[in-house]
């Protein structure tokens, strides 16, 4: 880090102010079927974060009791609206929408309160932070009407039917799993097959096929989205029924209050595909034609089952020289079956597949073989084998620079890429720098702790900003060991390799900086490391409430980006961010300080391994 601090007035251009970071805002009161005229303007409170996006919004009061179903509307010509629900004091989501009303820009919000109290709707742009005048109204809904009786449909024949704001509405435990539908009941024998199709060109359908339980609520059994491979939107669900009774079909748009015609119809179900068990080391020749039978989603298919034990690692192969292979594997045994993992070219040979997967407990799994496509058809080869235990990772010292190799006889992660694990060994908070290239593949890196399954506490593809060759910047979250994988970004990929590693040592501690300042600095490799991988040099200013201050920060050799906040690491919490807030690459922020104290600015690389000479400026303004 190289930086100077001289006292000096920056004019800054007068563009958009981008404070970002959520500013503070007092809701305004909302109450029932009142008419709202708003605005969102430059004086409102917006967000500009890399990983939230921009948006500028109002807040609103709700006081809600338990039951009420509310129903918010939010109308704009001059922008994409948005609605987000909160409880006071939280900031997780309950509710969100941005296109409920069906209507271009409006949305049309509805949600249930589980408890009664005190929420706050945010009246936001959906991207952006261009606002204009918006009308907001909240009205109360009332009890819901019971759900009409199921209209009965035969085996061989369809219905059409609507639906419509009218229509019962499922409300499940979250935003998610509520949905307007139309009910239809049907008779089934135990072991029957039945093919429920739904098809609509006013929404994306679901079908959904259960009864209703002991206690009244309803108890999904099966349901379908689209059918794979079939080129469209629309649902086909082959149902066999657990028992001899009566069964419901619940007719449903995928976004939930979409709104539009559509047509349902039941048939005689295909014939099951054949299923078969295969071994640890069998490689069998099949083969799938129009003579074979189906699985629950209508697709010809062939099944296979093994037995499997927790902690086990398969591997699952399928090749074919007449079509696009896909595979399923599934956990579980007759209605409770589930979908564990899947997989279409992940043999990193043109259309052939490989899945691999750690089974998580003991118990019967099966495998289904298909086409990519409905027309999947031909010979294909199946193998399954249990993956070698991970070799021990290879200590790899500081200050290092190792030769490698990737080939076929490494082991493979879960997405089927080959590679070579390294143990590391850290203090807490140490920043350390994992340095990858080869002339022979894209490479990627990955760092992991060494306890239970790997799992990537961080990753680089092509940081070095070198074309293929990765470099990743970490700060150590605790004392102790830690698991690198370095390896290829593609499966098919293979080759030479060198790898380095280099202790940056702690943290840099902030310098100071006071209003009316510049400060000339350059970022590089040895100064801090921000949670992205970026590097940043920090400043500490000590300010008071009420203070409006505005912040440029302005580079020619790499995109700039400003934050605002306090704390470290983890336990960083920003409260104004930008980007380019002054100029496609240079950030500017107009603060409005909530509280007395001292603050931490960053300044900053909006990507990970910029560096290059910045000056960054603080002045008042009014």
């Amino acid at each position: 880090m190289r930086r100077s601090t001289i006292i000096a007035t920056v004019s800054a251009i007068a563009l958009f102010a981008s404070a970002g970071s959520a500013l503070a805002q007092d809701p305004t009161p909302l109450r029932l079927d009142q008419d709202v005229s708003g605005a969102l303007t430059d004086d409102d409170a917006r967000v500009d974060d890399p990983d939230m996006g921009q948006y500028v919004y109002d807040l609103y009061a709700i006081d809600a009791r338990a039951g009420q179903r509310l129903e918010i509307t939010m109308r704009s010509d001059a922008f994409d609206s948005y609605l987000e629900l909160t409880r006071a004091g939280s900031n997780e989501v309950l509710a969100s929408d941005d296109d409920g009303l069906g209507e271009g820009l409006h949305s049309r919000l509805r949600y249930t309160v589980v408890e009664g109290g005190t929420y706050v709707l945010r009246a936001r742009t959906l991207g952006g932070l261009e606002g204009g005048d918006y009308a907001l109204k909240m009205i109360d809904r009332g009890p819901a009407p019971p759900a009409p009786r199921p209209t009965a449909i035969r085996l061989g024949s369809t219905i059409d039917g609507d639906i419509s704001d009218n229509d019962p509405e499922h409300e499940g435990e979250d935003q998610y799993s509520n949905y307007l539908y139309d009910a239809y009941s049907f008779t089934a024998r135990e072991g029957e097959r039945i093919a429920v199709t739904l098809r609509s060109e006013a929404f994306d359908p679901i079908v959904r096929v259960g009864g209703m339980a002991l206690s009244g609520r309803w108890e999904e059994l099966a349901a379908n989205d689209d059918r794979p491979g079939g080129g469209d939107l629309n649902s086909y669900l082959v149902f066999t029924a657990p028992a001899d009774g009566e069964y419901l079909i619940r007719a449903a748009p995928l976004g939930g209050s979409q709104t539009g015609p559509y047509t349902v119809g039941i048939a005689e179900g295909p014939p099951p595909m054949s299923t078969r068990s295969i071994g640890f080391g069998d490689t069998i020749e099949g083969a799938l034609s129009d003579d074979d039978g189906q699985n629950d989603s209508g697709v010809i298919a062939d099944g296979y089952t093994f037995e499997g034990r927790a902690g086990q690692r398969v591997v699952v192969t399928m090749s074919s020289d007449d079509f696009d292979t896909w595979l399923d594997l599934y956990a579980g045994e007759g209605g409770g079956r589930y979908v564990v993992d899947s997989d279409d070219d992940g043999a990193g040979e043109g259309t052939n597949s490989r899945l691999t997967y750690t089974l998580a407990e003991d118990g019967l799994y099966s495998i289904e073989a298909r086409g990519f496509s409905e027309d999947g058809r031909g010979d294909y080869e199946l193998t399954l084998t249990e993956a070698a235990p991970e070799p021990e990772p290879t200590p790899l010292a500081y200050g290092r620079t190792i030769e490698g190799e990737i080939n076929a006889g490494d082991p493979r992660d879960d997405d089927n890429r080959g590679f070579d694990a390294f143990r590391i060994s850290g203090q807490e908070g140490n920043r350390i720098q994992l340095i990858m290239r080869s002339g022979d593949f894209d490479t990627y890196l990955q760092i992991g702790s060494p306890e239970g399954d790997f799992y990537a506490l961080a990753s680089d593809d092509d940081g070095l900003g070198e074309g293929t060759d990765s470099r990743l910047n970490y700060i150590l979250p605790s004392t102790g060991d830690f698991i690198v994988r370095a390896g290829p970004l593609f499966s098919d990929a293979d080759g030479l390799y060198s790898l380095e590693l280099v202790d940056r040592g702690p943290q840099p501690a902030p310098g100071s900086i006071i209003v009316g300042a510049t400060a000339r600095g350059s970022l590089g490799e040895d100064d801090a490391i921000a949670e992205d991988g970026s590097f940043y040099d920090a400043y500490r200013i000590s300010v008071k409430a009420g203070d409006k201050l505005r912040l440029t920060m302005v580079s020619n050799e790499f995109d700039t980006y400003l934050d605002i906040g306090r704390g470290e690491g983890a336990e960083w919490m920003s409260v104004a961010s930008d980007d380019d807030g002054l100029s496609d690459t240079h950030a500017k922020v107009d603060w409005s300080v909530e509280e007395d104290g001292e603050y931490i600015i960053r300044a900053r690389s909006f990507a990970s391994g910029q560096t290059g000479a910045y000056a960054l400026n603080i002045e008042p303004r009014e």
